[in-house]
């Protein structure tokens, strides 16, 4: 059994990806170095590319992976676009890889997407290693021992800034093969036992999809978490089809069993396989559509424009990318409960201080997705133009608290969300009626229907004093005010007092502060309190 690590190979357009793999790789899938007609027609990488190295398990691995059943180390290499407007496919393949391999064009250094590159990781993997690539297009040996030189001071300077463990660089060349042996070595130096959790349920990130005449349907893909073995049931939510596993191969071998981290194919149940280009194999009833969720959000301090509420951003959970709508909130505690109220943000800005610390997002997904408890989400703004210098990833988030209920605008959200707005109202005193008792006009107008949802609320006299709105009075917008200590005399004698001030004294206002939520339903019914 081999020790898998999915290795992401990232970086801007031309800076030698797929050559790279291509020169690490011993095994290719069905869908390596750049297999497809249009990739090769076009000269770029346009999809996700999928090959493996086999090699012996390094020194300071052994002991505790062959302890656990590990015979081999194998790295699989998963070979990522590097165009700016294929952003969304990169964001997926990031999100099943252990530990990156940045590659960088010696030539040209850190590129926008290079920069985007560093993000993702950042926010999917934290382990990485640089690989500066092309250096035989530096033929002066000591230009290239300067430029080379600068780039390392450079790149350390960035990733000072960021949240990778210590990351090797390693100059190399993919296409003469100068020094890969060396970023093979350095691969193992920095290969881990990464953390897998076979008691979860199965679920399989599937990325190519084929029929084999006579045997089943292939599904090839990455295992995100449990386990599988041949004959158990799975399902394909997106199809809401469940099918018999036959066969499973990792690599053109056959195994009866595969883990969390595998490169895998299995072999299903005949279906239609042109009706699963990427998406979800799972244990059965696991996978549901999500129309909502809502989720502690994290900026990207490198984002510069605001996170608006009500603004539209691309949601890319896994291979899937929709549009969503963001409303932003904030609270006291940094985990979410229904049972809590939550004031509405206008807007979330890069570098918040501390009365942002804890904000929230109710996310309206324009076409549901089919998500998991805990699944890892990126938004951007990737309608942003693919030749600007600034990032387009402007926040991530885990999928905690999901909606899957199609009509929660009806039923969640003015039943259960509680997010509310600051207001206040401003009137006069029209009559006194006692030392105890006003009469109010102004704070509603005159045709207002629902006073009496603000009855028992607290006000406050621009005078000092406070009370309650006792109930409404009339039918023209009136409330009666009730006061627990008696208004001074000289007080009451300014409010019976008709016409302009002695001394140019200001007329007394009866001011009402309160919460409005902003998801119910009626405005009879709406909600409000101090």
């Amino acid at each position: 059994m081999y020790l898998n690590l999915n290795i992401g190979i990232l970086g801007h357009v031309d800076s030698g990806k797929t050559t790279l793999a291509r020169a690490l790789s011993a095994i290719a899938s069905t869908a390596a170095f750049d297999k497809n007609p249009q990739s090769q027609e076009r000269g770029i990488t346009l999809d996700l590319g999928f090959s493996a190295l086999q090699v012996d398990l390094p020194d300071h691995l052994r002991e505790q992976a062959i302890a656990e059943g590990y015979e081999k180390l194998q790295y699989t290499f998963v070979d990522c676009p590097g165009h700016a407007s294929l952003i969304r496919t990169v964001i997926g393949g990031a999100q099943i890889i252990d530990m990156m391999l940045l590659v960088i064009d010696a030539e040209k250094g850190i590129q926008p997407q290079t920069a985007e590159c560093l993000l993702i990781g950042e926010l999917t993997c934290r382990k990485m290693i640089v690989v500066l690539n092309k250096v035989d297009a530096l033929q002066d040996q000591a230009q290239r021992a300067k430029t080379l030189d600068r780039l390392r001071k450079g790149i350390a300077g960035v990733l000072s800034k960021m949240s990778f463990d210590a990351s090797p660089i390693v100059a190399i060349s993919a296409s003469t093969g100068e020094n890969v042996s060396a970023l093979v070595d350095t691969m193992n130096a920095k290969s881990f036992m990464p953390q897998r959790d076979m008691g979860l349920p199965f679920m399989f990130a599937v990325d190519h999809c084929f029929a084999i005449k006579g045997q089943g349907t292939v599904c090839t893909g990455t295992v995100l978490q449990g386990r599988l073995s041949v004959n158990d049931e799975v399902e394909i939510p997106k199809l809401k089809l469940q099918r018999k596993v036959k066969s499973i191969q990792m690599f053109r071998k056959s195994y009866q069993t595969i883990r969390q981290g595998d490169r895998a194919g299995i072999c299903i149940t005949q279906f239609d396989s042109k009706s699963l280009e990427r998406g979800i194999v799972c244990v059965p009833n696991y996978v549901h559509y999500v129309y909502a969720a809502i989720v502690p959000l994290r900026s990207v301090r490198y984002y510069k424009r605001p996170i608006k509420s009500k603004a539209k951003f691309h949601i890319t959970c896994g291979y899937e990318t929709v549009v969503a709508t963001v409303l932003l909130f904030t609270g006291e505690s940094e985990s979410f409960s229904f049972a809590q109220q939550y004031e509405y943000l206008e807007e979330m800005v890069a570098g918040a201080d501390s009365t942002q610390r804890n904000v929230f997002a109710l996310l309206e997904f324009e076409t549901p997705i089919l998500a998991y408890h805990n699944a890892l989400i990126i938004g951007s703004k990737l309608d942003s133009d693919v030749h600007a210098a600034d990032c387009r990833i402007a926040f991530s988030a885990k999928l905690t608290d999901v909606i899957r209920d199609s009509k929660y605008a009806e039923t969640v959200l003015p039943e259960q969300l509680q997010v509310y707005k600051h207001k206040s109202k401003s009137g006069t005193i029209q009559r006194v009626v006692s030392e105890h008792e006003l009469i109010a006009v102004g704070l509603f107008k005159k045709a207002a229907n629902n006073r009496q949802a603000f009855v028992g609320l607290h006000i406050a006299l621009s005078s000092g004093e406070r009370g309650i709105i006792e109930d409404t009075f009339g039918a023209s917008g009136k409330v009666k005010l009730h006061f627990a200590q008696p208004i001074a005399a000289d007080v009451l004698e300014r409010l019976r007092h008709k016409g302009p001030m002695a001394g140019g004294e200001e007329t007394i206002k009866v001011e009402l502060y309160f919460k409005k939520f902003l998801f119910r339903k009626n405005v009879k019914d709406k909600k409000v309190v101090q």
